[in-house]
């Protein structure tokens, strides 16, 4: 008994985590915003299509699930990410409120990842196809914060 009960604990665990987003990375949006301001922190958000952009997976398997990137993240920014899935379904808050995001940030086609200030304001460009993997993720990000703190 004591099997099934943890082995259910750890499937409802592993359901919870598949539909709030990927680890590390806030998917609801005043929390983001609330979370930027009182640790006084840009945030970082990410447009995506966990699920079916070949080239948002590639950013996530290449940079994002890094531990050098996660570590740089944790330290300078909030994480926000705005998924647009096509399999996995999203609660109809969820899906309303990335679709607001979506009219305020998308440039182009998915990933747009995008650095803003606590109140939603743009400050950098997309760098949805920054290249230069981790590295170059951190030093850009680092770049703009610097420009935009200092």
């Amino acid at each position: 008994m004591k099997i099934f009960i943890k082995a259910s604990a750890l499937w409802l665990a592993f359901a919870a985590g598949g539909l709030a987003g990927t680890p590390g990375w806030e998917t609801d949006w005043e929390a983001a915003k609330a979370k930027a301001k009182l640790e006084n922190k840009l945030i970082l958000i990410n447009l995506t299509g966990t699920d079916w952009c070949s080239w948002c997976i590639k950013l996530e398997k290449e940079v994002f699930s890094t531990q050098a990137f996660r570590d740089y993240a944790a330290a300078n920014v909030i994480l926000m990410e705005a998924d647009f899935p096509r399999k996995k379904e999203l609660s109809t808050a969820q899906k309303i409120q990335n679709e607001t995001l979506k009219k305020l940030y998308l440039q182009g086609g998915y990933p747009t990842v995008l650095l803003l200030d606590s109140d939603g304001r743009k400050l950098s460009p997309d760098l949805g196809e920054l290249e230069g993997g981790t590295a170059g993720y951190i030093k850009t990000i680092s770049e703009l914060i610097t420009k935009n703190k200092g």
